[in-house]
């Protein structure tokens, strides 16, 4: 059971529990050409979006297209996740992996 934080009442999204060994950045950025902060990873399908700190903001673009509830960070050493519904911070311990990931181009 995925547990940590009973007030998310979204849980049942998360359909990604093994991260990648690797990704390549955010999939729109890299389509476009353009540059990234963090990476987040949609716990829902595992799409790999830029966080809100990052120019275009595809993670949270990517959740709003497709009602996608819960991303998590995979930036070294962050293990956290957001629920975007319940606006709440979490820590999904099934949710396993630490996926490479390449520099940022803005140099977060």
């Amino acid at each position: 059971m995925i547990a940590l934080s009973a007030a998310c009442t979204h849980l049942d999204h998360v359909l990604v529990t093994e991260l990648p060994e690797a990704v390549e950045g955010c999939a729109e950025c890299i389509a476009a050409g353009t540059p990234w902060l963090h990476l987040r990873i949609c716990l829902g399908c595992g799409h790999v979006g830029c966080c809100d700190d990052s120019p275009s903001r595809h993670a949270t673009a990517h959740a709003q297209h497709t009602g996608h509830p819960i991303i998590r960070s995979i930036q070294p050493d962050e293990d956290w996740s957001w629920c975007y519904l319940d606006q709440l911070p979490m820590v999904i311990p099934e949710v396993r992996g630490r996926p490479r990931i390449p520099p940022s181009p803005l140099g977060g």
